[in-house]
């Protein structure tokens, strides 16, 4: 959607290169018309090939920082500096992060200017613990990011178990599941100042448009190598 809207896409990842695939991500169950799409295109293949490394958090050369979703940022995101840092200066710079699914992960560790949790006082949502229970990983994940994001003092809402919900607020975008992938999209493109230069991180998406990686990266162009290995969880959620 947002390389058809004109956007320059620069995806990344936590160790950079080929993310490792989620297999329920390849079910047939799964796919639809976007995902056989991306599958089908070469240059959205070799751009996923190549996936940029992330990095400590510079985002002046990009417009925002889409987050797709997936379980993987569960594992791998929740306690990735770089990309703690990604979320708080894309934020301090004025500038859309928008996260879906499991991706609010990211925010659970990090702070605002004032070292209060950055979701504190700031309208979110999640793939919820209805969800979770739904897909039979309630005892699998790490942790209910739903809890988590209550926990420290996100005003959490919720549009009803794989319903569309999209909650702005001001610069942070957060959505569900599955349907709200495109409604999420659109907002942080409708939000971004800079055309040409929004760039979604490449996550274990589940459904519609992505199909990628359970271990993800953000939307960052190049830097430092990542901070360890992309764990491989796709075992845990099968």
């Amino acid at each position: 959607m947002l390389k058809d809207a004109g956007h320059d896409i620069a995806p990344a990842s936590q160790a950079g290169g080929q993310p490792p695939l989620d297999p329920k991500s390849d079910d047939p169950d799964a796919k639809t018309d976007k995902t056989k799409r991306f599958k089908g295109d070469e240059g959205a293949q070799a751009h996923l090939a190549s996936t940029h490394k992330s990095v400590d958090g510079d985002i002046s050369k990009f417009g925002s920082v889409p987050y797709p979703g997936g379980h993987g940022p569960l594992w791998d995101l929740a306690q990735g500096a770089d990309s703690r840092a990604a979320s708080e200066g894309a934020l301090s710079a004025g500038k859309p992060v928008a996260l879906i699914s499991h991706a609010p992960a990211v925010l659970v560790n990090a702070m605002s200017p004032t070292g209060a949790p950055i979701v504190k006082g700031r309208k979110v949502t999640s793939f919820t613990n209805e969800e979770e229970k739904a897909v039979g990983l309630t005892d699998v994940v790490p942790f209910l990011l739903e809890d988590v994001l209550k926990e420290q003092g996100g005003d959490f809402s919720e549009g009803g178990v794989f319903e569309p919900h999209v909650v702005q607020d001001g610069l942070l975008i957060t959505g569900q599941p599955p349907p709200v992938e495109r409604s999420g999209r659109r907002k942080a493109a409708r939000s971004s100042r800079r055309r040409g230069m929004i760039y979604p991180a490449m996550g274990g998406c589940e459904f519609d448009v992505c199909q990628t990686s359970v271990s993800t990266a953000h939307s960052l162009r190049s830097g430092r190598s990542a901070t360890g290995p992309v764990p491989d969880v796709s075992a845990r959620l099968l």
